[in-house]
C-alpha cells in the first residue's frame, strides 16, 4: 500500500504541446556522491497482502484534497472493519508495492518513493512505541549529523480518519550512494492508526518542491537537492508487474526499453508532473481521440481516468458493473480482460488486460476489482501504478523545461 501526502490541487490547466526534448547536460561528480546511480526495489514487508480496492480509491481522493464519493467511502469503511483493511494479492497476478531502501542519518528505512508528492517523511523515535511496532524507526538522537529546524512543523490529514503530524530535522541522506547533506526529514510524532498498519517506513516525494508541505518553510525535495550531484537532471521508473523493478537517477539505461522515447512536455504549476494524454483505444477497438489532462503519479496504485473512458473499457468487459457497494467497478476474477492503450504525443502506451484486475474485493471472493477507475470530482486524471507498470518512464527536469518520456518496456 502506499503512504499519502498532502497536496491540494485544483483541475490541471491545458498543457502545451511538447517541444523537442533537449539533450541533457552533463554535470561534473560531487565528493559528495555519485554521477548516477540505481535504487532497486525491494520486496514488500507484507508478501500476499494488498490495501482493498476501495480503500485504496477513497485515498487517492485524500491525497489530493477531494472528497471521495459516498459511494466509495462507504465501501471503504466497510472494507477498514473487516480483518486490516487487505485483500489477498499473488504477486504474478496482481500489482503489488515494493519499498526502496534509504540511508538518513546511517539509518536505513524502507520508504516508498512517490511522485504524487514533495515531502520526505519517516516513521521516528518521537512516536509512541505502539505505534513504532514493524517499523524501521528513524532517531535523530543517533545521528551526528541531525539538526531541527526550530520552528518547522508539518501535519496531513484525509477524511478517511488517517493523520500523522510532526517536527522537521536536517540530516545526510543517501539514496544508491548519492548523499545529500543538510536534507530535509519530516519525523511523525503522531500519526494515526490507518498509517501505523502501513508497511512502509515513511515516504520519499518526488513530484516538484513547490507542493512540500513544511510550515512556514517549504522545504527542497531530495531530487531537487542531489541534481547538481547527477551526470543529468533526470530520473526513470522502471516499474514491473508482479516482481521488482528500479528507479534511476542521473541516466536513462537504454537497455531498459525498446524503440525510442517519446516526450511531452510537463505542466508542473501545480506541483506535479503533469502532462496531456490526446486519445485512447480499448482492445482492437476504434481509436477515441479525447484529450484531457493527468499527472504520472508512481505513489498511487490506481489508474483514474474519466468517466466516459471507464465506462468504454467496463463496456468491453463480460459481467462488470459499477457497483455502490464496492465502491466501484468489478468483475469476475476469471474474466479475460482487453487491453488499453493511450496516446501522448505520437506514441501509443498500452496496458495489457491482466493488468487491470487489481485485486479480489475481500478474501475469497470471485469478484475482482478493477484497476482502471473513474477520476470524477479530482479535476485531473491520475496515471498510477497500474499504468506506470507497463511502460519505462523518464522524468526530466532539464534547463529547456520539465519533460517526461514513456517508451516500451524491454520485457
Amino acid at each position: 500500500m502506499h503512504l499519502l501526502q498532502l497536496a491540494a490541487a485544483s483541475a490541471l490547466a491545458t498543457i502545451a504541446t511538447a517541444a523537442p526534448f533537449p539533450d541533457l547536460p552533463k554535470r561534473e561528480t560531487s565528493a559528495a556522491g555519485s554521477a548516477k546511480f540505481t535504487v532497486p526495489q525491494g520486496q514488500p514487508k507484507l508478501p500476499g497482502k494488498k490495501i482493498a480496492g476501495p480503500i485504496a480509491l477513497a485515498r487517492v481522493y485524500g491525497k489530493y484534497g477531494k472528497g471521495a464519493p459516498a459511494s466509495v467511502n462507504t465501501a471503504a469503511s466497510a472494507a477498514a472493519g473487516s480483518d486490516d483493511g487487505t485483500v489477498p494479492a499473488d504477486p504474478e497476478q496482481y500489482d503489488q508495492a515494493y519499498l526502496e531502501a534509504v540511508t538518513i542519518g546511517g539509518q536505513t528505512l524502507n520508504l516508498d518513493f512517490d511522485t504524487g508528492s514533495s515531502d520526505l517523511w519517516v516513521f521516528s523515535s518521537e512516536l509512541p512505541a505502539n505505534e513504532q511496532s514493524n517499523h524501521a524507526i528513524y532517531n535523530p538522537a543517533s545521528s551526528s549529523t541531525a539538526k531541527q529546524l526550530s520552528g518547522e512543523t508539518w501535519s496531513i490529514s484525509y477524511g478517511d480518519g488517517s493523520s500523522a503530524s510532526g517536527n522537521v530535522y536536517t540530516d545526510t541522506v543517501d539514496v544508491g550512494g548519492t548523499t545529500v547533506t543538510g536534507q530535509a526529514v519530516e519525523l511523525a510524532q503522531k500519526i494515526s492508526s490507518e498509517f501505523a498498519q502501513d508497511e512502509s517506513d515513511g515516504l520519499l516525494g518526488l513530484a516538484f518542491s513547490s507542493i512540500n508541505t513544511v510550515t512556514p518553510d517549504k522545504q527542497q525535495t531530495f531530487f531537487t537537492n542531489a541534481e547538481s550531484l547527477l551526470n543529468s537532471p533526470v530520473f526513470t521508473a522502471d516499474l514491473k508487474k508482479g516482481k521488482p523493478g528500479s528507479y534511476n537517477f542521473g541516466y536513462i539505461d537504454s537497455s531498459a526499453y525498446t524503440g525510442g522515447i517519446t516526450y511531452t512536455a510537463v505542466d508542473n504549476s501545480q506541483g506535479f508532473w503533469g502532462f496531456t494524454n490526446a486519445g485512447y483505444t480499448v482492445g482492437t477497438g476504434n481509436a477515441v481521440t479525447e484529450s484531457f489532462p493527468a499527472i504520472a503519479d508512481t505513489g498511487t496504485s490506481l489508474l483514474l481516468v474519466p468517466d466516459d473512458i471507464v465506462a468504454g473499457y467496463y463496456a468491453q468487459v463480460p459481467g462488470s458493473s459499477n457497483s455502490q457497494a464496492d465502491g466501484g467497478y468489478v468483475f469476475p476474477c476469471s474474466t479475460t480482460l482487453p487491453s488499453i492503450s493511450f496516446q501522448i504525443e505520437g506514441y501509443s502506451a498500452v496496458v495489457p488486460g491482466d493488468y487491470m484486475n487489481y485485486a479480489p474485493v475481500s478474501a475469497g471472493s470471485s469478484s475482482c476489482f478493477g484497476g482502471i477507475q473513474s477520476d470524477s470530482g479530482i479535476g485531473f486524471s491520475i496515471f498510477g501504478d497500474v499504468f506506470l507498470k507497463s511502460q519505462f518512464v523518464v522524468f526530466s527536469d532539464a534547463s529547456g523545461g520539465p519533460q517526461l518520456g514513456f517508451a516500451a518496456k524491454n520485457l
